[in-house]
C-alpha cells in the first residue's frame, strides 16, 4: 500500500482522488491546494463518500506541503485550464512556473517519488518537472495516451454500436492536435477495426480524436475532467500494483523511434519503478512521417520552454 499526492484540488485533481480512492489500492490520498479549505473541503466530501460506496483509503486536503511527505506517487495537475480559443502551447509560460515550483516543494519533503504529470502542455510539463527533479527518467511520466486512447475508443463504440470495452487501441506523439492515431494497431474484440467500419467513417473518428480536448473545451467553457482524472488514476493502479500493464504515456525519449531528448507519447510498461520498458512498435512509412511530425510541434514548444530558463 502507498502514499499518493494530487497537486491541484481543481476539477481534475479532485477526480483523480475520488477515483484512486475507490480502487482502495493506496493507505492515504493526499489533495494539495494554494487554496488549503478547497482542498480540505474536497477530501471530506470524498472521505464521507466512503462508507456508502466502500473504501477505506484515507484522504488528506491540505496546502501545506510537509503534509505530502513520504509521498510514493505524486499527480501534478496545477495549472490554468484551456479556455475556448486557447490551445495547449498557450499555457506555456504560466503552468511551467508552476510546475517547476510544484516539483521542487514536493521534493523537499519526498524523496524519490514517481511523478505523473496532467497539466498542459503535457509532454512540455513533463520535461519541465524532469528537469526540476532531476530523478531518473523512468520516474516521471506524462498523461497523455490513456486519455487520447479512451476518447479514440469511444467514439469507435459509439460508431460500431459495440462495448468500449472490447476496443483496444494505441496512440503515439503529442498530446494534442499532432497526436498519431494507428488504425493499424486498433481492434475490436480482437478483429482489425479495418475491418468493420468504412475507411472515411475511420478517418473522421481520427481526426475528432486529434480535436477531443477542444471539442469539450467548446462545449464546456473549460477542460475535461472525468476521463483525464481517471486516466491517471489508471496509470497510479498500474504503478501500485506492478501488474504490467502496457499504455501509451509520455516518456523521456533517447534515441527510440529515431527521437532523442524530449518527452513524447509511445507505448511503455508500467511497473512500480515507474515505467519498466519502453515498447518499440515496427511503424510504417506514414505512421513515421506522422510520429516525426508530432515530435517536431513538441520539440518547438520545448524550445520555448527552455528559453524561460526556469530550471
Amino acid at each position: 500500500m502507498s502514499k499518493v499526492t494530487v497537486v491541484g484540488a481543481g476539477n481534475v485533481g479532485a477526480t483523480v482522488a475520488n477515483v484512486l480512492a475507490h480502487k482502495d489500492i493506496v493507505n492515504e490520498v493526499v489533495l494539495i491546494d494554494i487554496k488549503g479549505d478547497f482542498a480540505k473541503g474536497k477530501a471530506l466530501d470524498s472521505w464521507q463518500q466512503a462508507p456508502i460506496d466502500y473504501y477505506s483509503s484515507k484522504l488528506t486536503g491540505t496546502s501545506d506541503y510537509a503534509d505530502t511527505a513520504g509521498s510514493d506517487i505524486v499527480v501534478i495537475t496545477a495549472g490554468i485550464p484551456r479556455k475556448p480559443g486557447m490551445s495547449r502551447d498557450d499555457l506555456i509560460s504560466t503552468n511551467a512556473k508552476i510546475v517547476v515550483s510544484v516539483t521542487k516543494s514536493i521534493l523537499k519533503h519526498s524523496k524519490n517519488p514517481i511523478f505523473i504529470i496532467v497539466s498542459n502542455p503535457l509532454d512540455v510539463m513533463s520535461y519541465a518537472c524532469l528537469k526540476a527533479a532531476k530523478l531518473d527518467p523512468t520516474r516521471v511520466i506524462g498523461m497523455a495516451g490513456i486519455l487520447d486512447t479512451a476518447r479514440y475508443r469511444a467514439f469507435l463504440s459509439t460508431e460500431l454500436e459495440v462495448s468500449p470495452k472490447d476496443i483496444q487501441a494505441v496512440l503515439m506523439g503529442g498530446h494534442g492536435d499532432t497526436m498519431v492515431p494507428l488504425p493499424r494497431f486498433t481492434t475490436v474484440a480482437g478483429i482489425p477495426v479495418t475491418d468493420m467500419i468504412a475507411k472515411s467513417k475511420l478517418n473522421k473518428i481520427v481526426e475528432r480524436t486529434k480535436k477531443g480536448g477542444g471539442e469539450l473545451v467548446k462545449l464546456m467553457g473549460t477542460s475535461a475532467w472525468y476521463a483525464p482524472g481517471a486516466a491517471a488514476a489508471q496509470m497510479v493502479e498500474s504503478i501500485v500494483k506492478d501488474d504490467g500493464r502496457i499504455f501509451p504515456c509520455s516518456v523521456w525519449l533517447q534515441g527510440e523511434y529515431g527521437v532523442k531528448d524530449m518527452f513524447l507519447g509511445v507505448p511503455v510498461q508500467l511497473g512500480k519503478e515507474g515505467i519498466k520498458k519502453i515498447i518499440k512498435l515496427k511503424l510504417n512509412p506514414e505512421e513515421k512521417k506522422g510520429l516525426k511530425s508530432s515530435a517536431k510541434a513538441v520539440k518547438s514548444v520545448i524550445d520555448s520552454f527552455k528559453k524561460m530558463k526556469l530550471v
